[in-house]
């Protein structure tokens, strides 16, 4: 019976580490090798990178769309909030900007539906003062994370006009 019982106790703690390693772990080390792909090893933080268009062989990351242009910046809040800026495409054309914690989860999500003129927010940790004129505030729950700016151009001309637009998106310090 003894035996039984520290047998159940070795199997409930085993399947206990394993819930917790599987839960809280595997997201921080999903997100630091999404981080580390995306902001080139660390060398480009707080600025957008551009993907190229999307074809059967992308997959930097995971499986991309072949209808949207992407562009992704890594971000790092240790020096203060930043300046999200995303301009909208030319003509038209949906837009939708995430952003990511450093743990995968996704805590706010602006689009063109709602911001027809562009997409423009400060993004810092709770807590922290900064009180921007007019421009929205997201607090992101850890320091560092990933914006990923999404755009629909299914056609060659919508992702000329797409990438013309993102060009311009802004992540940096106020």
């Amino acid at each position: 019976m003894r035996r039984a019982m520290r047998n159940l106790l070795v199997v409930a703690a085993t399947a206990g580490i394993g819930y917790v390693t599987t839960v809280v772990a595997v997201p921080h080390v999903i997100m630091h090798v999404a981080m580390k792909r995306l902001s080139d090893d660390g060398r480009r933080i707080n600025t957008f990178q551009f993907a190229d268009r999307t074809t059967s062989a992308s997959r930097a990351i995971v499986r991309p769309s072949p209808d949207l242009a992407y562009a992704s910046c890594v971000y790092d809040l240790s020096d203060g909030p930043i300046v999200v800026e995303v301009p909208p495409t030319e003509g038209g054309g949906y837009v939708s900007v995430s952003v990511f914690a450093a743990n995968t989860d996704n805590f706010a999500v602006v689009d063109s539906l709602t911001n027809p003129r562009g997409i423009r927010f400060v993004l810092q940790e709770p807590g922290k003062r900064f009180h921007p004129r007019n421009i929205p505030v997201i607090y992101s729950p850890t320091r560092r994370g990933i914006i990923l700016d999404r755009r629909l151009a299914p056609t060659l001309a919508q992702f000329a006009r797409a990438d013309k637009a993102r060009r311009g998106d802004r992540c940096a310090p106020g």
